[in-house]
């Protein structure tokens, strides 16, 4: 590839969104009262100078402040796969605050029954709790798997993404062994204090590091996904699950992402069995909510700790935790909108989107590859795919990725913007699809023909 003609479109574009977007810029050059300008720092992940400035959502479509309207691929990084404020949950939320009240009266609600039975008819697990984020999920999982199993240790896979889970912020160095996440701010102690890690698709490294008989639980993916989608090779979930078994660790799925895999996630698509599962931000049809399972052996085995404070202070759970709102929100987005027929229209639509892709970088024979996770695609600026998260981590390209972002995004199109993710929601449409194969490929012809 010719890195002079990347880094001019690049600047071409750049220039464009700012031509584009006068109003979020001054918008951003405003927010002196904002750390780093913007509500969440992870906002200036984005290409260009400043990020856009939202102004209307519906389904898969996005308004800025500029009256630009965008096909939406970027869905909240997830947050919103069921779509920008789908009627009914919509419907519910107003409800239940505006009509019923007592959104976080720290009563239980009839709804909250009905969620954990949808959420074990999907993923399997007996017993359910809830949380307002998956990063809760996991820490709250977290602690009961030390509990249970008196261990110090969590295991990782390196590059997983579990939130901001101090146990998680840990890769697989070049010597082979842990060493803290470049970056990671403030932690509290050396990582490898609280932490193992091994790459995803490596179960003699797995085993290396379960065999000292420190480690609690497994907290994985069953896909890599905020690294770029990494997928399962044949039999490493298996073994994962026999080695979890072998040396009494428990399993902990986090399906928050990998919910794009089927209605019960990478869990019931390929048949997993955790002990423990999280799940967070999709469930909620984009009000903060978050959910963990346990299986029905583990959940009896800590309600029949009387040592353990499950009510009060011992550390797990938070006072909108499982609030009225919440609930309300899980239940009309799990019974109306993120159904079994949805993802299966959404998978579809998925396919046809890695198949435009593949297209595009067949025709200029690129050295570049796709993966799809169900509703989720994403491509790469290598081949083979990556096949753990620091190969995966070392394939970037954060001028390419730029490009390819700032491109799209002055054409009307929005990927997330931590990767080339395209996450499809049940609003999207065959021409939302093909709007994005017919720009990529104009991209790719500017680029490298």
């Amino acid at each position: 590839m010719d890195r002079t003609r990347l880094q001019q479109l690049l600047a071409r574009e750049s220039a464009e969104a700012e031509r584009r977007n006068p109003r979020s810029q001054a918008a951003y050059q405003r927010a002196d009262h904002l750390f780093g300008r913007v509500p969440m720092t992870w906002m200036n992940k984005t290409a260009g100078a400043f990020p856009r400035y939202l102004d209307t959502a519906r389904g898969a479509r996005v308004t800025d402040i500029d009256g630009h309207e965008y096909i939406d691929f970027c869905l909240g990084d997830t947050g919103a796969m069921a779509g920008h404020s789908p009627a009914v949950v919509a419907e519910a939320v107003r409800s239940r605050f505006a009509e019923l009240g007592g959104a976080t009266a720290m009563l239980p609600t009839e709804d909250a029954e009905w969620v954990g039975a949808e959420l074990t008819r999907r993923f399997g697990l007996a017993r359910w709790s809830f949380s307002l984020t998956a990063t809760d999920a996991n820490r709250w999982s977290i602690r009961l798997a030390r509990a249970v199993t008196g261990r110090p240790k969590i295991l990782v896979n390196s590059y997983s993404y579990h939130g901001s889970v101090d146990e998680s912020l840990i890769v697989v160095g070049p010597d082979g062994h842990g060493t803290a996440r470049p970056g990671n701010v403030g932690a509290p102690c050396d990582v490898t204090l609280t932490s193992r890690v091994t790459e995803f698709n490596d179960l003699a490294q797995l085993e290396r590091e379960l065999a000292h008989g420190d480690v609690a639980g497994v907290l994985m993916e069953p896909a890599l996904t905020n690294i770029g989608i990494v997928l399962p090779e044949p039999g490493y979930l298996e073994g994962v699950r026999a080695l979890t078994r072998q040396y009494g660790t428990l399993l902990i799925n986090d399906e928050t992402h990998t919910f794009s895999a089927g209605p019960g996630g990478c869990t019931a698509a390929w048949g997993l069995e955790p002990d423990l599962l999280t799940i967070g931000k999709a469930i909620g049809g984009g009000i903060p909510a978050g959910a963990y399972g346990l299986s029905a052996e583990l959940a009896e085995q800590l309600l029949d700790r009387d040592d353990l404070d499950l009510v009060d202070m011992g550390g797990v759970g938070g006072t909108l935790a499982g609030n009225a709102l919440s609930v309300a929100a899980m239940r009309a987005t799990l019974e109306h909108v993120l159904t079994d027929e949805a993802f299966d229209s959404m998978a579809k639509l998925s396919e046809r989107f890695e198949a435009g892709v593949r297209a595009g970088i067949d025709t200029w024979a690129l050295p570049w590859s796709v993966s799809r996770l169900g509703a989720r695609t994403e491509y790469r600026f290598t081949d083979p795919a990556p096949r753990n998260g620091t190969e995966s981590a070392g394939a970037a390209d954060t001028e390419l990725e730029d490009f390819l972002h700032l491109y799209l995004a002055n054409r009307g199109i929005l990927l997330t913007p931590f990767h080339n993710m395209a996450l499809m929601c049940p609003a999207t449409t065959e021409e939302d699809v093909d709007t994005h194969t017919d720009v990529f490929a104009a991209a790719l012809a500017e680029l490298v023909g």
